[in-house]
Order: C-alpha cells, then sequence, then structure tokens
C-alpha cells in the first residue's frame, strides 16, 4: 500500500459541465481509492473499483450511484496514480467530474510527483486464465430503440460492432497493453499501439514520455450537440482534439499521429487501475472501449480460478 507524502490541490473544468472542480487528494492509511463530494450531504465514501462502475456510456467510466454521488471520467486521474503507485488515498471533489485539464494524464502525473509517494509496491493480480469482452455483450445491455439506433448509426458511418478487449496470462511481471482503432476518419484511420508496465522506472518514463500527453478526442460537430443538450459544455481545442468535419484533419495540432490510440492506453491503464491494483497480464484492445474494459474485469474477478493475488511488498 502507498499514498502520497501531502495533500495535493487540482483545480479545473469538468469537460461536461464546464463548471471549475476542486479536487484536494488527500494522504490516506486504508487501502483502496475513494472519492468524495464535498459539495453534496452525503459523507459516504466512493470506491474507485470496477464493481462500483455506474456508467460508462459517455466516453468515460464514471464510479457511483447514478441516481446519488457519483464521479465522472475518472479514467485520467486514474491512469496518472497508477503510474505513482498510489494505491491508498481519499480525492474530495466539489462536482461531479474530474477536471479535463489537458485531456490527458500528463498534467495529473505532474502535480503528483511533486509531493512524492511513501509506501510499499501495489499488490499484483497475475492472469491465469483468458478472458474476453465483445461489444456485442455492451449493446445487449442497451434499450432496444438504442440498440437500434446504433445499429443504424453504424452503418450510415460504415463501422462494423466488431470491438473486444481480452486478458491473456504472460509471464505474471507486467500489463502489458496492445490497442488498435479502426475509424472512418482519415485523420484516424487503422493506428495501433503497445505499452508494457512493470514497475521500472524506465517503463514509467516510457508512459511520461510517450503515453501520458496523449489527449481525448471528437468530432468538432458532435460538441455542438452535446452543448446543446447540456454535456461537453468544459471540451475547447486546450483540451480535446477536434476533428473536422470532413474527417481528414484536426482543428487544433497532434503531438504524434498517432494520438488518438495511445490515448486509448490512458484510458485502458486507468480503467485496469480499478482493479485495486496491477493487473499483470497481456491486454488486447480492438476497437475498445471503458465499458469492455470494465467488463473484461468484472469477467476476470468474476471467478477465483481466472486469476492469483500476490500482495504488497
Amino acid at each position: 500500500m502507498a499514498t502520497f507524502n501531502d495533500i495535493v490541490r487540482i483545480s479545473g473544468v469538468g469537460i461536461h459541465s464546464g463548471e471549475t472542480v476542486n479536487v484536494i487528494i488527500k494522504p490516506s492509511d486504508k487501502p483502496g481509492i475513494f472519492f468524495q463530494r464535498v459539495d453534496m450531504n452525503e459523507t459516504d465514501l466512493i470506491p474507485a473499483t470496477f464493481d462500483n462502475v455506474g456508467e460508462t456510456k459517455m466516453r468515460n467510466t464514471t464510479i457511483g450511484k447514478m441516481s446519488g454521488a457519483h464521479v465522472q471520467t475518472i479514467e485520467h486521474l486514474m491512469a496518472a496514480m497508477f503510474m505513482v503507485g498510489v494505491d491508498s488515498a481519499v480525492i474530495e471533489i466539489d462536482g461531479a467530474e474530474t477536471p479535463i485539464l489537458d485531456g490527458s494524464a500528463a498534467e495529473f502525473i505532474k502535480e503528483f510527483q511533486k509531493v512524492g509517494v511513501t509506501g510499499e509496491k501495489m499488490k499484483r493480480f497475475i492472469v491465469k486464465k483468458p478472458v474476453i469482452a465483445y461489444a456485442r455483450e455492451v449493446l445487449r445491455q442497451l434499450p432496444w430503440f438504442v440498440r437500434f439506433k446504433l445499429w443504424f448509426f453504424n452503418i450510415l458511418a460504415g463501422r462494423k460492432v466488431d470491438g473486444y478487449v481480452k486478458l491473456m496470462p504472460n509471464d505474471g511481471k507486467s500489463l502489458d497493453v496492445s490497442a488498435t482503432l479502426v475509424y472512418p476518419e482519415k485523420v484516424i484511420g487503422k493506428q495501433s499501439y503497445s505499452y508494457s508496465y512493470n514497475e521500472t522506472k524506465k517503463s514509467i518514463d516510457d508512459f511520461v514520455k510517450n503515453v501520458a500527453r496523449a489527449r481525448t478526442f471528437g468530432k468538432y460537430s458532435e460538441w455542438e450537440y452535446l452543448k446543446k443538450r447540456g454535456m461537453g459544455r468544459g471540451a475547447s481545442e486546450e483540451n480535446v482534439i477536434a476533428l473536422n468535419d470532413a474527417g481528414d484533419g484536426t482543428l487544433n495540432p497532434l503531438n504524434w499521429p498517432d494520438e488518438f490510440v495511445r490515448h486509448k492506453i490512458v484510458d485502458a491503464i486507468g480503467d485496469m487501475f480499478t482493479s485495486g491494483g496491477i493487473v499483470c497480464g497481456a491486454l488486447e484492445s480492438y476497437k475498445g472501449s471503458h465499458a469492455l474494459n470494465n467488463i473484461v474485469l468484472k469477467k476476470l474477478f468474476g471467478n477465483p480460478e481466472n486469476y492469483d493475488i500476490i500482495d504488497a511488498k
């Protein structure tokens, strides 16, 4: 178990509300990462765990009760905490979503590294048997009319519902993530990227240099659609890669030509950390999503024969 040496304070706008959100992350001697909505009367802590994920529909991971205390878009913050090795903290937040900052995990990591970390290494979950989650499983969970709309939209957009996320055994010493995106937009097309985390400084530096700054993305026209419906009000060219309507370019510069798929690595690592430790296995994501990441974790931990636990040392 490891926690921060001091309090971390971060403020920024929420990508959906557009309102300023203040976050105070406090060191803790209690195992686990917990959120607390200080803007509400409810004082219960919200565990940042895969079995407490309330929703993944808005291209993000939300924890807690959707009808009560919940926190949206935790994945970038979770990826940053994973990279600095913190698995014990209480995160006080005065809004329903974490600050989007620059749309990546980089600024979170920068703030976390300022205060440093104390404690032991995180526990590891060793994948023993393959588990896989298919996109069609996500569709089955939706009402029929929503499924029909998505089916019709995918036909118009030329997209196939053939995505999956798979966890397989490896040497038990690392989390190896391989992601592939396939988009009809020319600026994205088909992109693949791989990253491996094995608790070494080299693997952490690799993430900071080549992955952490990868930002979330979307079409500019989608922003207008979302904003008219009370969402995406905090989205801007400062925190989102904006694709033009033709899909052959972006309205703001890219950090890398394949920044889109690198961001999927950020999302996947943040989602995997809702396990409470290091999932040691090979994660293959093909047209992956937050929903698929969550399902594959539920399948992994749904059967004790799928994994072993090695406690922190």
